[in-house]
């Protein structure tokens, strides 16, 4: 399935939903495994390291140490990989709120990690966009 590139339509579509829980975000070293105990939502690779994004129970028991915690929010429209400006936008609108967001665009949704104590907020943002389309 194609995803939209519409963006008036991905705006008017995202339909943000809050996922339970508090992620984290932490760093080990390339060449260490990640500990089995972990079930990292988001890996990725960089010069410097492997970022994990997990749940924060599972940093605190495993005894990594973390930054950002963080809440999820999903954008559920299925968006196209190459569709323009439709992340753009958002994050946008989150900045001129005072809102940090961290976002994750995967294959069918795009994904945004905001501070838990701004979630709320976050989404009477995004809930405003969807509304008014911009």
């Amino acid at each position: 399935m194609t995803g939209e590139r519409d963006l008036d339509v991905l705006l008017n579509h995202m339909n943000p939903e809050l996922q339970p829980g508090i992620f984290v975000f932490c760093t080990i070293t390339l060449h260490q495994n990640i500990p089995a105990a972990l079930n990292p939502l988001l890996t990725f690779r960089e010069q410097e390291g492997t970022t994990l994004v997990i749940p924060r129970e599972e940093a605190e028991a495993a005894g990594l140490a973390f930054a950002f915690a963080s809440r999820l929010i999903t954008l559920t429209v299925h968006s196209a990989l190459d569709a323009v400006g439709f992340l753009a936008a958002i994050t946008a609108r989150l900045a001129a709120a005072g809102i940090s967001a961290n976002a994750v665009p995967a294959f069918h949704h795009d994904h945004l990690f905001v501070p838990v104590d701004r979630a709320d907020d976050a989404m009477a943002v995004l809930q405003e966009i969807s509304r008014n389309g911009s």
